[in-house]
């Protein structure tokens, strides 16, 4: 079992950057990929960007494609999400989240375990 505690969202312009970071705690960080997904108010809850566990593979969402940088450090048990380029459009509560599931599960379901989410919100 892993527990998950996002920072570093905020209140940013169009534009702007943000790093988020997630924390994990509990046994074997480097054997879950993980992911970041948000949701903003009155939409389901989507898929940013995920890094695989075996590889370090990345992907992302079409969306935040070449502004979004999703990394991880196994040995401090840290993903991040480098966000630049914000759009107003990314306004959302962020969420970290580690999966057991081999490939590159991109969907909610796929996660087992979860942060609280940090807001993260984008003025025009």
């Amino acid at each position: 079992q892993v527990q998950l505690v996002e920072s570093g969202g905020g209140l940013v312009q169009a534009g702007g950057s943000l790093r988020l970071s997630c924390a994990a705690s509990g046994s074997s960080f480097s054997t879950y990929t993980m992911g970041w997904f948000r949701q903003a108010p009155g939409k389901e809850r989507e898929f940013v960007a995920g890094i695989r566990r075996t590889d370090g593979n990345v992907y992302y969402a079409d969306s935040v494609k070449g502004r979004f940088t999703i990394s991880r450090d196994n040995a401090k048990n840290t993903v991040s999400l480098q966000m630049n380029s914000l759009k107003p459009e990314d306004t959302a509560v962020f969420y970290c989240a580690a999966s057991l599931r081999g490939g590159l599960p991109n969907v909610d379901y796929q996660y087992a375990y979860w942060g609280q989410g940090t807001q993260v919100t984008v003025s025009s």
